[in-house]
């Protein structure tokens, strides 16, 4: 690649990026293990919900943090370009820091990806975010979940209900994403705006839309072409920047390595804040209408 081009695409900060180093890296990873949900909501673990068009890279996603935690490279979720979903079950991902021994405070929940010829069930959407669908719920298109189904959680409490959505966008097909995809995704924007629920896009594959970035992870945040792709996503999806994070899952490679780890673990972190914004909200709606008892209330890191 020319150094003036190079010039070119890598000319200034678009966000302050996090810093590309090995403490960096321990100290994101400390806290994720740390992290626990706000005090007096009793919720165990925060549950944040990747959805997607199929082959975006939401399965890959967990399996990429996964890894991180894991210490090495995992495929626990069945991921890959197909042409149908490959996730054809709702699933609450569990993920253990084998460092410490500790399964951690949240989860990453999976579930069947936008296609342009079949349009999940809206109902089933909303079934999921409040909390309605078990864990390892089987989709049957032709026989949608309802509340008379066997498996139905009638009284669904804080601890089941989804507390942050991560729509999960491939950067390099965002100009030809089906629009039967795009519809669904604004669909699922509607429930969430009206449970208040917060939203943020994890956009991949970054080295696919930028070569300086597929070279070295660290030209993600001075990339105009990165920088110009979440401001379209931002536009298409009526989100602030700020919600819209560029993440790189481990696909190609056969090693961690500290640049796409700290982009995963930002983008979690991220979203457990907003988790817990969520669950603040509620709480503060629950003692609005009485229905709330207030309760009161040395690590090391490997990188492989």
């Amino acid at each position: 690649m020319s150094e003036e081009r190079r010039v070119k695409n890598c000319m200034e900060l678009w966000r302050e990026p996090p810093e590309w180093s090995d403490e960096s890296y321990c100290n994101l990873k400390k806290s994720l293990v740390d992290y626990k949900p706000l005090p007096g909501t009793n919720v165990s673990a925060a549950n944040i919900l990747l959805i997607g068009q199929i082959g975006a890279g939401k399965s890959s996603f967990f399996n990429s943090v996964n890894s991180i935690f894991r210490g090495k490279i995992t495929s626990k979720a069945s991921s890959g370009s197909f042409e149908h979903s490959v996730t054809t079950a709702f699933r609450k991902y569990k993920i253990k820091d084998f460092t410490s021994g500790k399964f951690l405070n949240f989860r990453l929940c999976d579930t069947r990806g936008f296609e342009d010829e079949f349009e999940m069930d809206v109902q089933e959407i909303a079934f999921i975010l409040d909390g309605n669908i078990p864990d390892q719920y089987q989709f049957n298109p032709m026989v949608p979940m309802s509340s008379d189904s066997p498996k139905f959680i009638n009284d669904p409490n804080l601890q089941d209900k989804i507390h942050c959505v991560a729509i999960v966008v491939d950067g390099s097909t965002i100009d030809v994403m089906p629009e039967k995809v795009r519809k669904q995704i604004k669909d699922l924007q509607i429930i969430l705006n009206q449970r208040n629920m917060p939203q943020v896009v994890l956009l991949t594959k970054l080295d696919n839309i930028c070569p300086d970035v597929e070279e070295d992870i660290s030209n993600t945040f001075t990339s105009t072409t990165i920088a110009k792709a979440v401001k379209k996503v931002g536009e298409i999806m009526g989100l602030p920047r700020g919600h819209i994070f560029p993440v790189k899952n481990f696909e190609k490679e056969t090693k961690l390595n500290i640049g796409t780890g700290i982009l995963l673990m930002n983008a979690v972190q991220q979203c457990l804040d907003f988790a817990d914004d969520f669950m603040d909200g509620q709480l503060d709606k629950m003692d609005a209408e009485g229905k709330r008892t207030r309760e009161k209330t040395g690590y090391t890191c490997t990188l492989s």
